[in-house]
């Protein structure tokens, strides 16, 4: 499975994660937001930009509940709750913004 952008392919799972998180790139993550129908704005790209911060300090991805808490510490209280996070990715935020940051899907997501 996975998609082909410009000549570059990326591999995916049968869920539509990205399998080599080395692969991930801008035009891959548009993709990605275009598959969860997910328009992006700055706003969305700061918390994939936090969320890439955030794999490679600790080798995992956080749950919702870690990266609201996360996201509240660094971007401030306005942004780090589950209401704003929702706006964003009505979906699940740490499901649909860990896909879209080439991420593995975060434990304890369904």
């Amino acid at each position: 499975m996975g998609f082909e952008i410009n000549g570059k392919t990326y591999e995916t799972d049968e869920e539509g994660y990205l399998v080599n998180l080395a692969e991930w790139d801008e035009d891959a993550a548009k993709h990605l937001a275009i598959e969860e129908k997910v328009e992006m704005t700055p706003a969305h790209w700061e918390v994939i930009n936090f969320l890439r911060e955030y794999y490679n300090d600790y080798q995992i991805a956080p749950a919702v509940r870690v990266l609201t808490k996360a996201i509240g510490k660094k971007l401030g209280p306005e942004k780090g709750n589950s209401k704003y996070l929702y706006e964003l990715f009505p979906y699940g935020p740490a499901k649909q913004a860990c896909k879209i940051a080439g991420l593995p899907k975060p434990t304890g997501c369904i």
